[in-house]
């Protein structure tokens, strides 16, 4: 198994390279720009991206977990960030995109997340894993929402759908470091 996390944008991307509305290919730059801010952990370019007072919401978990739903400010999403990839160690990941629709207001992206997860994390959340030097892959599908704030001209956060539980079978997707693919370069 190779996790390429280039692959998270390319779709994007490349529907942002053939948009003609200017109001799209605004609305599909920010997704864009958020997406590789993401997997460069700048955690400051990802909330160049948000309104001044952005709304997360992971529709997998409680809405009053005030950690994977943060809102109302970018410190919020800077925390949320902090303890979901910074303190997880979990900031390999790939979207693997297979769907973009945009308009007027917003962006919807589809495929199947895979995050590589520490061992030692794994350990700390009561998953038992073979090697605790290795590393293994989260898998869900995913669908994001990505909603724009017509007069900031920004992302209002992301609404979050996802299906089924990523760490289950997750001992039996082991993956070598050397089998995630090196960053490109940001632009």
């Amino acid at each position: 198994m190779k996790l390429d996390p280039n692959r998270t944008w390319k779709l994007v991307e490349r529907r942002f390279e053939q948009e003609t509305d200017p109001t799209r290919k605004r609305n599909l730059g920010l997704v864009l720009a958020h997406m590789k801010a993401e997997a460069h952990a700048d955690i400051e370019g990802v909330v160049a991206t948000l309104t001044e007072k952005p709304r997360y919401r992971t529709h997998s978990t409680p809405e009053d977990d005030t950690v994977m739903n943060p809102t109302g400010s970018k410190d919020a999403v800077r925390a949320f960030y902090d303890a979901t990839i910074v303190q997880t160690g979990a900031h390999r990941l790939e979207f693997d995109c297979d769907r973009v629709i945009a308009d007027d207001g917003g962006v919807f992206t589809e495929g199947v997340m895979r995050m590589a997860y520490p061992a030692n994390t794994l350990a700390a959340m009561g998953i038992e894993v073979d090697d605790p030097n290795g590393y293994y892959v989260h898998q869900s599908r995913m669908g994001i929402v990505w909603p724009i704030d017509e007069r900031e001209e920004r992302l209002t956060g992301e609404e979050v759908y996802s299906v089924g539980d990523g760490f289950e079978g997750i001992a039996d997707r082991k993956i070598e470091l050397e089998d995630v693919v090196e960053l490109e370069a940001a632009n």
